[in-house]
């Protein structure tokens, strides 16, 4: 069996454009993933709400943008807002016209339609006892959620958070079909400079590696910031059973104790 056709030089070579199409990726990576959380919280917010004028124009919106596809969200902020005249000659068009703001656009609306789920699950799953004592406490609602529910929220989806993060960033390879010049479309450049599609798509996906467990990692490190009380709380709890475990029983240290005394009784 022959080995793939993997050219070294060739991934050497093409490493600095490939480098610079991952600093786009990356870019348009935190971009999105800063408006997803300012976004997200007010709309699952509203998604929770018991006010039918909030909650269901929200849960139209999630179920339109987490049910439509994102490339055809991308073709139509990027081509399909193009052709409308108005927008061509409004004061917006400084944004419609980049791809690279239409490619933010297009990610932002399909990010936020599924974070909006993810923080309302891990809302939630705050106890509602505690929401109850802050209220018996005389703690104002607004001082509640930031200070008790957002928190604890935080712990609770970090996990799902992950997934979507993770999720998000390997999808982002589709915003080269709007002529991003992202890491797929460097990828894609030069395959067709080279007619050699395992090398540059390898290296691509090499990158895209990289990437996922450099984001993975810090979500670990946030994890064990968050977490550490449990961790010390877990570790007194093991030593007292610990503790508990090598002490002996009371009848057999009073045995121990009448046993002791009984010699200094008899010599006395």
């Amino acid at each position: 069996m022959n080995a793939l056709p993997i050219d070294l030089d060739l991934a050497l070579a093409s490493l600095p454009a490939m480098l610079a199409g991952l600093q786009t990726t990356l870019s348009i990576t935190v971009i999105v993933l800063m408006f997803g959380l300012v976004l997200s919280v007010p709309m699952a917010l509203a998604r929770m709400s018991a006010r039918g004028w909030l909650a269901w124009p929200a849960a139209i919106f999630v179920m339109f943008f987490r049910g439509a596809p994102l490339l055809t969200l991308l073709y139509l902020v990027y081509y399909g807002f193009g052709q409308i005249e108005a927008l061509r000659e409004g004061p917006l068009w400084f944004i419609f016209g980049s791809a690279f703001a239409c490619a933010v656009i297009g990610l932002t609306l399909n990010h936020v339609a599924f974070m909006v789920d993810v923080v309302r699950g891990s809302l939630e799953a705050v106890p509602a006892g505690l929401v109850e004592a802050a209220s018996a406490l005389g703690i104002s609602p607004r001082q509640t959620f930031r200070e008790i529910q957002l928190p604890l929220a935080m712990r609770y989806g970090l996990a799902a958070y992950q997934n979507e993060v993770v999720m998000f960033t390997k999808g982002t390879a589709v915003i080269s079909v709007i002529t991003v010049i992202d890491l797929t479309a460097v990828a894609n450049a030069v395959f067709e400079q080279t007619y050699d599609p395992f090398t540059p798509m390898l290296t691509a996906a090499f990158l895209y590696w990289a990437l996922v467990n450099v984001i993975r990692l810090c979500f670990r490190l946030l994890e064990a910031r968050l977490n550490r009380h449990l961790r010390a709380h877990e570790a007194t709890r093991s030593e007292g059973v610990v503790r508990a475990a090598a002490r002996p029983p009371l009848m057999r240290r009073l045995r121990l104790a009448f046993a002791l005394s009984s010699p200094k009784e008899q010599t006395s």
